[in-house]
C-alpha cells in the first residue's frame, strides 16, 4: 500500500503487537487450571484464589480508559514499552512467589501492564495502517483475542503437566523480552499532537468507578446480588461514574469527550459492543459449566471442546475473508449478519447440546463465524468515530465495553440460570455440586442435572435474544449515521 498513512513495516509491527497482546490475554484464563496446584502448594483458601484471579481483571479493567489516555498524551510506543516491562516484571514476581499475598500483588502489577498493552496495541494498529486496511488489520487483532481466550486453559494444562505452577507465569518472560526488543526496533512513536493537559481527576474517577463496578459484578454470584458488599460497591460505582461524566462535561481537556456519544456511529457501535459481549461472555461461561458439571469433562477437555469457536474466528480473520465480507456488505449489514449468526449459534447450543456434542459444535462454529464478522466491524466503527489523535482513548473505550459487557453477561445470565435451577430444585439450589451431594440415588441426581440443563437452556436463549437485539440496534444506528453522512456530502 503506497498511501502516506501506511507504514512500510506495518505487517511485522502488527505481528509484534499481537504477540504482546496474546500474552496478556492468555493470563486472563491460564490461572484457572492452576487452582488445585495453588491450593496444595501455597495453602491458598477460597478467598485467596478469588483475589488471585480477580486482582488481574479488576486492575486491568479499571485502568483501560486511563491507560489509553496516557498513551495518547505521552506516546503510544512509550506506553507499549512500559506495559511490556511491567507485565514482564509482574510475571517474574508471580512465577517466583512463595505466598498468596505476593502472588496477588504480582497479579495486580500484571494488570497495570496488561491495561497499557491492550489499549496501545489497537491504537498503534490505527496509526500504522491506511484506512482501507483497517478492517483486515483489526480483524487479525480481534482474532488474537479469540485465540487467547481458547489457548489459555490449553497452554496452562500442558505446562502444569510438566512443570510447577510458577512456570505458567515464567513463560511470559521470553515473550515479553522478544516483544520489547521488537517494539523498540520497529514500532514508530505517535501521540496526540495537541498536547492537552492531563486530566488527572478524570483518570482517578474513571479508575475508581470502573474498578468498583467490575468488583460488584464479580462479587454478585458468590455473595448474592442483594448483599451489602455488592449493593455498596455498585452504589459507589454509579455515584463515581456520574461524577466522572459531570467532570468530563466541564473540563477544558477531557479524557473522554462526551460529544462522542452524539455520533450515531459511535453510539450504535457502543450499544452493539455491550450487548454482543453480554450475550457471548455469559453464554460461554454457562457452556463451560455445562461441559464440566453436566457432561463430566475436565477443564482441559472442556477447553478443547470449546476451541472450535476460537479457531473459526482465527481462520476467517487471518485469511481476510471476514474483512472482504465487511467491505462488500458494509459495516451495518456486517454487524447485523454477524450477530444473527452468533444468536443462531446460542440457540443451537441451547436446544441441541443435551443431545450430544454435534449440536454444541454447530453452535460454536456459528458463533465463531458471527464473531469473526461482527467484532472487527464493531471495533472499527468505534475507532473510526473517534479522531485519530484520540486512538488510545478509543481503544480504552473498546476494552472497557468488552470487560463491562462480559461481566454483566456472566452476572445476569448466571442469575437467570440460578433462578430457574432454584425453581426446579429448591434444596441447595444455589450450587450444583451441593445439590448433587445432597441427592439420594441416581434418579435424584439425574433430576438435579436435568434442572441445571434447563436453567442453562433458558439462560442461553436469553443471551441469544440480547445478541440479536444488539445487532439490530447497532445496525440501525450505524445505517442512519452513514445515511446522514452521505446526505451531508451530497449537499
Amino acid at each position: 500500500m503506497s498511501t502516506p498513512q501506511s507504514h512500510p513495516q506495518r505487517w511485522p509491527i502488527l505481528g509484534v503487537i499481537c504477540l504482546a497482546q496474546l500474552t496478556v490475554l492468555l493470563d486472563n484464563t491460564v490461572l484457572n487450571v492452576a487452582i488445585p496446584s495453588l491450593t496444595r502448594e501455597l495453602g491458598a483458601g477460597t478467598s485467596d484464589i478469588q483475589w488471585m484471579i480477580n486482582a488481574y481483571s479488576l486492575v486491568q479493567s479499571g485502568l483501560l480508559l486511563t491507560a489509553g489516555s496516557a498513551a495518547d498524551r505521552y506516546g503510544r510506543k512509550r506506553m507499549l514499552i512500559t506495559g511490556l516491562v511491567l507485565f514482564g516484571a509482574g510475571s517474574l514476581v508471580a512465577g517466583l512467589a512463595d505466598s498468596t499475598g505476593q502472588l496477588i500483588a504480582a497479579r495486580a502489577g500484571m494488570g497495570v501492564g496488561g491495561a497499557l498493552l491492550l489499549t496501545t496495541t489497537l491504537a498503534v494498529v490505527m496509526q500504522i495502517f491506511a484506512p482501507e486496511e483497517h478492517a483486515r488489520a483489526i480483524g487479525i487483532w480481534a482474532a488474537v483475542n479469540a485465540l487467547g481466550f481458547a489457548a489459555g486453559p490449553l497452554i496452562g494444562g500442558f505446562v502444569l503437566n510438566h512443570f510447577r505452577w510458577g512456570a505458567i507465569f515464567l513463560i511470559n518472560l521470553p515473550v515479553a523480552a522478544l516483544g520489547l526488543a521488537a517494539v523498540v526496533a520497529l514500532v514508530p512513536e505517535s501521540r496526540n499532537p495537541r498536547g492537552e493537559r492531563p486530566d488527572l481527576l478524570g483518570a482517578l474517577l474513571s479508575t475508581i468507578g470502573m474498578t468498583t463496578l467490575v468488583f460488584a459484578i464479580i462479587s454478585g454470584p458468590a455473595h448474592g446480588w442483594t448483599s451489602a458488599r455488592v449493593l455498596v460497591s455498585a452504589a459507589v460505582a454509579v455515584a463515581v461514574l456520574a461524577l466522572f461524566a459531570h467532570w468530563e462535561s466541564r473540563v477544558q481537556d477531557p479524557m473522554l469527550d462526551l460529544e462522542f456519544f452524539r455520533d450515531r456511529r459511535f453510539s450504535g457501535a457502543v450499544a452493539g459492543a455491550v450487548l454482543i459481549t453480554f450475550g457471548m461472555g455469559g453464554a460461554l461461561f454457562l457452556l463451560t459449566q455445562h461441559l464440566q458439571f453436566v457432561l463430566g469433562y475436565g477443564p482441559l477437555e472442556a477447553g478443547l471442546r470449546t476451541a472450535p469457536l476460537a479457531l473459526s474466528v482465527v481462520v476467517l480473520n487471518f485469511s481476510g475473508l471476514s474483512a472482504k465480507w465487511t467491505k462488500r456488505l458494509g459495516t451495518p449489514v456486517s454487524i447485523a449478519l454477524g450477530m444473527a449468526l452468533m444468536s443462531g449459534g446460542l440457540v443451537s447450543i441451547a436446544t441441541l447440546a443435551a443431545h450430544g456434542y454435534a449440536g454444541t459444535l454447530l453452535g460454536l462454529l456459528l458463533i465463531g463465524a458471527g464473531c469473526a464478522v461482527a467484532n472487527p466491524a464493531m471495533a472499527h466503527a468505534i475507532m473510526s468515530a473517534i479522531p485519530p489523535e484520540k486512538a488510545g482513548v478509543g481503544a480504552g473505550i473498546n476494552g472497557t465495553l468488552a470487560e463491562f459487557g462480559n461481566g454483566l453477561g456472566v452476572a445476569v445470565l448466571g442469575a437467570v440460570l440460578n433462578s430457574r435451577f432454584a425453581a426446579l430444585v429448591p434444596v441447595a439450589a444455589s450450587s450444583l455440586p451441593a445439590a448433587l451431594a445432597a441427592a439420594g440415588g441416581e434418579r435424584e441426581r439425574a433430576r438435579v442435572t436435568d434442572a441445571f440443563s434447563s436453567g442453562l437452556q433458558v439462560s442461553q436463549l436469553v443471551g441469544a435474544v440480547a445478541v440479536l437485539l444488539g445487532g439490530i440496534l447497532a445496525a440501525a444506528l450505524l445505517h442512519r449515521a452513514e445515511r446522514a453522512d452521505s446526505e451531508v456530502v451530497t449537499a
